[in-house]
């Protein structure tokens, strides 16, 4: 039988409608929270994703500001953007979409940013703080790819999970995050990566199974045991001359293959991507709160 969709697409409609409720009582204490979001250069991944969480905002009620730069632009023009971000006191959370281009530093622009403002939860010191499992910004996917599970009924309570990658946006937080004892953890973690030898043998023992590699049909319906809970995080273009515009988006799993096996299954796209908008909203709204909070202490 074939398994049941993880529709990231409805489950983010569901805390959007909770979180608008939170910018709604904001609102009415003076306080309206505020993303500045910074694209660089023209990568249509990128710039599909940036409309998407503006969009997102506006949907919501939250105030945000985008700034584009051309490609050609210097380290020195980001980071007094960043500067500025940081300073506004409309801003409570900035975003600056990564990938960058080849001659910006990207660890000197991530350290720029105010640690109270990283919504993205990239600055070593909140990186430092989910380590230790103090309060931060948790990095909006991992966190996603929790409240997918969460929202859906799915427990990571004792469950064995596998984590295949180990990049630091993805991999390396989820695995921390998921062995942590907190209602979204307590997992017991394997962490597997395109470099693992029989990455099949590791695979075949999730209870859920998580895939990160950035590369398409990583995992096949062979590498998956009956009943497993498949959350693929992958999103690569692949040509496809049937579509207008000549590609089309496919995970890292083999959708096709795997859900015929699977309990459960994220689609491509519709699964993890509307999750990462709707904690990015999350955290912007944390940062609010704690404006909030300032203001009327």
């Amino acid at each position: 039988m074939a398994a049941h969709l993880l529709d990231g697409k409805a489950t983010a409609e569901r805390m959007r409608a909770a979180l608008q409720r939170e910018v709604e009582a904001l609102r009415a204490q003076g306080v309206i929270p505020g993303l500045g979001v910074l694209l660089v250069g023209d990568n249509p991944a990128s710039v599909s994703y940036v409309t998407a969480k503006q969009k997102a905002c506006t949907e919501i009620g939250l105030y945000s500001e985008e700034h584009r730069l051309p490609a050609s632009a210097p380290q020195a023009a980001l980071l007094d953007w960043v500067r500025r971000m940081n300073d506004d006191p409309r801003i409570d959370g900035i975003l600056v979409q990564l990938p960058l281009q080849r001659h910006h530093d990207e660890e000197a622009i991530i350290l720029a940013i105010a640690p109270e403002k990283d919504v993205d939860g990239f600055h070593p010191i909140n990186v430092g703080r989910m380590m230790l499992g103090q309060e931060s910004f948790w990095p909006c996917t991992p966190h996603g790819v929790l409240q997918l599970l969460a929202q859906n009924g799915i427990s990571t309570d004792g469950a064995h999970v596998v984590v295949v990658g180990r990049s630091n946006i993805v991999g390396k937080p989820l695995a921390v995050l998921l062995m942590q004892k907190h209602a979204l953890g307590n997992a017991t973690v394997t962490v597997c990566h395109t470099g693992t030898r029989n990455l099949g043998d590791y695979t075949r023992q999730a209870d859920i199974l998580i895939v990160a590699a950035g590369r398409p049909r990583t995992v096949t319906a062979d590498m998956v045991r009956e009943g497993t809970v498949v959350v693929d995080v992958g999103v690569n273009r692949i040509p496809d001359p049937t579509r207008k515009a000549g590609f089309r988006l496919v995970g890292d799993v083999d959708f096709d293959g795997v859900r015929q096996k699977a309990a459960w299954i994220t689609p491509v796209p519709g699964g993890v991507g509307p999750m990462t908008i709707t904690m990015l909203l999350h955290n912007t709204i944390r940062a609010a709160q704690r404006r909030a909070a300032r203001r009327h202490g």
